[in-house]
């Protein structure tokens, strides 16, 4: 009884050109291509990440186009002045009170 190679399945299989042309082309486009399916998968997380970037800062310019419109009012200047660099009137005080918690302690050598 002969049993050579040439009669198994998988040895036609792997005898065919086509399949060897296959191969090395999958392999080939996967891998080693400039367009390589990794490629790929790193460029669309990029994509991904500039687009939420992108809505981020769109919303971030509305929030400050909102604020600009606001500023036009005089008394609107005055209250944000007050609110963020604590100005104040000749004739007022003011009392800043800071809770336990709402700002980060600072460590002191000893």
């Amino acid at each position: 009884m002969n049993n050579s190679y040439k009669d198994k399945s998988w040895f036609k299989y792997l005898s065919n050109k086509y399949v060897w042309v296959l191969l090395f082309f999958s392999t080939w486009m996967i891998f080693l291509d400039n367009y390589s399916y990794f490629d790929h998968r790193i460029l669309d997380k990029q994509i991904n990440e500039l687009e939420d970037n992108k809505k981020y800062y769109q919303d971030e310019i509305k929030k400050d186009q909102e604020n600009i419109k606001k500023l036009n009012n005089p008394e609107e200047i005055e209250k944000y002045a007050r609110e963020n660099y604590y100005m104040k009137k000749d004739s007022e005080d003011i009392y800043i009170i800071e809770f336990q918690g709402d700002t980060i302690e600072k460590n002191v050598s000893k």
